[in-house]
């Protein structure tokens, strides 16, 4: 991804993200839809395949988001938590922290009905540390969408230290 632009904020341990993943509830998914941009937040799952990380996300059968998605599968998300405003002495001293994930990827509607039921009880793992299960005749009524993420980064903004 183009570069960050507080570096010193970025984190790379592997555990830090996965706690950022699962503490986030919404999912901010970004489309381009034509020529202009489409947001979308999102309730999501994941699981780390061989590394890669999986993203899933669900919803209708039909709507615009899936319309975008099939005539433009490049998708960018943005999740944070940890979101807490700080006061500064001046007003731009001011200021949010968080910790975030951002990244890019391709999105692909699943047909295949297990796949379905595996991404959305990946989704519910993520969103309840609960484990589900789904029958076809459940997922046959739901888009379940898959992300595979081709780049990601995280940052970590603390609270400045008070002097």
């Amino acid at each position: 991804m183009n570069g960050m632009t507080r570096r010193e904020r970025q984190i790379f341990d592997a555990d830090s993200i996965i706690e950022i993943l699962d503490k986030s509830k919404v999912l901010h998914l970004g489309m381009v839809d034509g020529d202009e941009p489409y947001v979308v937040p999102m309730n999501y799952g994941y699981e780390f395949v061989d590394d890669k990380l999986i993203v899933y996300l669900h919803g209708a059968r039909r709507g615009r988001k899936i319309d975008v998605m099939r005539s433009n599968p490049k998708v960018f998300f943005e999740l944070e938590c940890d979101i807490t405003p700080f006061e500064g002495e001046i007003a731009c001293k001011y200021g949010i922290t968080y910790a975030s994930v951002m990244g890019r990827g391709v999105a692909e509607i699943l047909e295949d009905p297990q796949e379905k039921c595996h991404g959305l009880s990946v989704l519910m793992k993520t969103q309840t540390g609960k484990d589900f299960t789904f029958e076809e005749k459940m997922v046959s009524v739901v888009s379940v969408i898959k992300i595979t993420v081709s780049e990601y980064t995280a940052k970590h903004r603390p609270a400045p230290n008070k002097m």
